[in-house]
């Protein structure tokens, strides 16, 4: 497939263009101009690189990408190594944060609602079609030490739980993958009875306890896996290219 169709329908589906975002989505790094082997993954790692190397991919597709906001233009140490490994191996890379945060289908935010049994509602910002919180009820309420045992299960890593009132029954759900801990306060103000990210921040556990709603932290690698993988099913099923998911794993 020619590069310029592989970039037209990636951008199609994930749409970039109407994301305000911290970082370019679509293609960061020119490779060769055909593309019949594809890896995904959750950051452009020099770990992934290698293993696109060995699998011979001709590109990438992250979640995490470079050249992001504020941080330094200069090229050297580990972004220099990065590059120059895409850049001699000929493979193209592709950044989609939060495009690939937000999509309906195949949004790291979507995949963890089917893993955890939760029916979604709408997003957790009202009227925001594009908020990168979401809200929705579980199909069966639960307790929340049997909720931090499902999403630890599923999520192959021992979740935070941080719980006010640990026999609060928990039916309604809120959540943002990776970095989203700042939206539990919205969520509590909702009335919402959980609130799960990736990552917690020292004032996370005070809003948590002050305003009676329960809390986990499931690790920012481990809840933005799940869109890089539907993504590369999706993309062998509609294209019929070779698209592997690899997971690096990173226990933050």
């Amino acid at each position: 497939m020619k590069l310029n169709e592989f970039e037209q329908y990636l951008n199609t589906l994930l749409k970039p263009e109407k994301i305000k975002d911290y970082c370019p989505n679509g293609l960061q790094i020119a490779g060769t101009n055909t593309v019949n082997k594809v890896i995904t993954g959750v950051t452009a790692t020099q770990a992934l690189i290698e293993r696109a190397i060995e699998e011979k991919a001709d590109a990438i597709l992250v979640h995490h990408g470079y050249f992001w906001k504020n941080e330094s233009y200069v090229i050297k140490g580990m972004k220099h190594k990065r590059i120059k490994a895409l850049l001699v191996n000929d493979i193209n890379l592709f950044g989609y944060h939060l495009p690939l945060d937000i999509h309906p289908e195949l949004g790291n935010n979507a995949q963890l609602a089917k893993l955890f049994g939760i029916d979604i509602t709408g997003p957790l910002e009202t009227g925001n079609p594009q908020s990168v919180s979401l809200q929705g009820r579980l199909n069966a309420p639960t307790n929340g030490e049997d909720f931090a045992r499902l999403i630890s299960e599923k999520l192959e890593r021992k979740c935070l739980h941080i719980a006010p009132n640990i026999d609060k029954p928990i039916y309604t759900v809120a959540w943002c993958s990776g970095g989203g801990q700042n939206f539990i306060e919205l969520a509590a103000e909702l009335g919402i009875d959980a609130f799960i990210s990736g990552e917690i921040s020292e004032q996370t556990t005070h809003v948590a306890r002050e305003m009676n709603i329960h809390y986990f932290a499931a690790g920012h690698h481990a809840t933005e896996r799940y869109g890089a993988k539907a993504l590369a099913e999706k993309i062998a099923t509609d294209l019929s290219l070779d698209a592997i998911f690899i997971d690096i794993d990173n226990p933050a």
